[in-house]
């Protein structure tokens, strides 16, 4: 009988062991933070919780700022929405896989890549890791690869809706038709209510899904579109900017003269805008006050989804990182576009939310958008992925550690690199060719000083600096607008 007993208590202390240890296996699962990854397409650093230009009206991006941390001093990882996407979803610079153009979202990741070929990308690592993943707009470069996410929402292709007739520009300007690409770029106000916008629905998809339940943490991916162009929203949104209280960036006309061959290929872009145009038309002004608007836009939507978020259950334990892909120039080095390796093209914004962050806390050193995917891993407690060429953020938000060292990366197209740290960009092209810019004596990178001994020391300490990896193309990449980038394919990939 006691022999009985014996077994009937040794049975029920086990049976009561494993269900504190399952009790405490959930505890643990339901501890682990969800993810609120936003990604908004060509949006510059006039937001204002950081540039504050021409009196942006942005209350959301305000409220974010005031929840979390605010960088005033990211910067992509290519000046181009293709390759940036790539190389923040792998992980990888755009000089270690050779992506540096436009790419399939099928083709980043092939057996032909050697660098990629075995990669995870940033969802599936959560995915690996007990997460339920989802995704809606614009991610990748189109969406996302077949299968990335657990749950899908697609995206609406194009940027629209567009209306029947362009308002304003024509998409080829001086360019040729057949030699170069035809863009979207137009502005005006259209359609008649958001509710038409395929941003308003993409946020309908994500406020539904954060009144779900769910039995695992989420990983949440929301793309929007705007304010890529064209830089068509309602009415409503160019009303808050009347046209004479727009400013405009500043501008030096003569501000390319001493820019080396290659760069002024890079920017020669004869389907966009140029800034004497968009002056003697008028039409400046105008361009500046879409690109507000469409930020307004954005902001609202962005407002809807906070709403959601801190009207759901999982307010308390969620972070949310916004970024965006490039900055955008608004007529700064002669034209409207991204496509460049200078302040105005590479920098945009970069924000995190969430348990265990500072509020309000702005920090100005320069950092790499390569830097969200390591910096999720550690916020989420999930062990670092060895393949991250990017360095988490985590300390530095908490701590202020890294801010003497902090440094940023640009690449566009092959060995063209630029290095932003404290106060000074250096630039360096594939001939050997180099810019130098003092951002405290000239912000706003007009007089190239590559040339002035007075910066010999700190060209040689930023030279150290540059990638080593200096992949050729990628077979499956390409950007076909620029005569250069065309010809600088061809010639690497035949000489190597």
């Amino acid at each position: 009988m006691k022999k009985v007993q014996l077994i009937l208590l040794t049975s029920l202390v086990f049976i009561f062991s494993c269900k504190d240890l399952t009790n405490k296996e959930v505890k643990a699962e339901e501890a682990k933070p969800n993810i609120l990854f936003i990604a908004v397409d060509d949006l510059n650093n006039w937001i204002s919780p950081i540039d504050n230009f021409s009196n942006v009206k942005t209350p959301n991006f305000d409220r974010l700022a005031a929840m979390g941390v605010t960088f005033t001093n990211a910067h992509c990882q290519a000046p181009l929405c293709g390759p940036s996407r790539a190389s923040l979803m792998t992980g990888l610079r755009p000089s270690t896989t050779g992506i540096y153009g436009m790419t399939p979202d099928q083709k980043i990741r092939r057996k032909g890549n050697p660098a990629t070929k075995d990669i995870t990308f940033l969802p599936e690592y959560f995915t690996n890791n007990g997460y339920h993943t989802m995704g809606i707009g614009k991610l990748f470069h189109v969406h996302a690869p077949d299968s990335v996410f657990s749950e899908s929402g697609g995206r609406v292709r194009g940027f629209g809706p567009y209306p029947k007739k362009r308002f304003v520009w024509n998409g080829l300007g001086n360019g040729i038709k057949g030699t170069h690409g035809r863009t979207s770029t137009d502005w005006g106000a259209f359609p008649e209510n958001d509710t038409l916008m395929p941003d308003h629905q993409s946020v309908d998809w994500v406020v539904e899904r954060l009144n779900r339940k769910y039995d695992k943490p989420f990983f949440m991916g929301l793309g929007f579109l705007r304010v890529h162009v064209p830089l068509y929203v309602p009415q409503k949104w160019f009303d808050l900017y009347p046209l004479e209280t727009i400013e405009t960036p500043p501008y030096f006309a003569d501000d390319l003269e001493d820019i080396p061959s290659v760069g002024m290929q890079i920017n020669d872009l004869p389907m966009m805008p140029s800034t004497e145009w968009a002056k003697e038309n008028g039409e400046w002004k105008k361009i500046v006050q879409a690109y507000l608007a469409c930020i307004s836009y954005v902001d609202y939507e962005l407002g809807r989804v906070l709403d959601a978020l801190e009207n759901s259950e999982y307010g308390d334990n969620t972070i949310v990182v916004l970024w965006s892909d490039h900055g955008y120039r608004l007529g700064e080095k002669g034209t409207f576009a991204k496509h460049a390796l200078w302040e105005t093209a590479t920098k945009a914004p970069l924000l995190f939310a969430g348990p265990n962050l500072p509020k309000g806390k702005k920090i100005d050193a320069p950092v790499e958008m390569l830097s969200i995917y390591p910096t999720l891993l550690e916020l989420s407690g999930l062990p670092a992925y060895e393949r991250n060429e990017g360095n988490s953020l985590v300390a530095m938000m908490q701590n202020d550690e890294g801010l003497d060292k902090a440094r940023a990366i640009t690449t566009f197209g092959m060995n063209n690199h630029t290095v932003k740290v404290d106060g000074y960009r250096y630039i360096r092209y594939e001939d050997g060719k180099e810019e130098f810019y003092d951002h405290h004596s000239d912000p706003n990178e007009w007089y190239n000083e590559a040339n002035n001994p007075k910066y010999t020391d700190k060209i040689e300490e930023l030279k150290t600096l540059l990638p080593q990896v200096n992949s050729k193309w990628d077979s499956e990449s390409n950007y076909t607008f620029q005569p250069y980038f065309v010809e600088q394919k061809k010639r690497v990939n035949e000489r190597l």
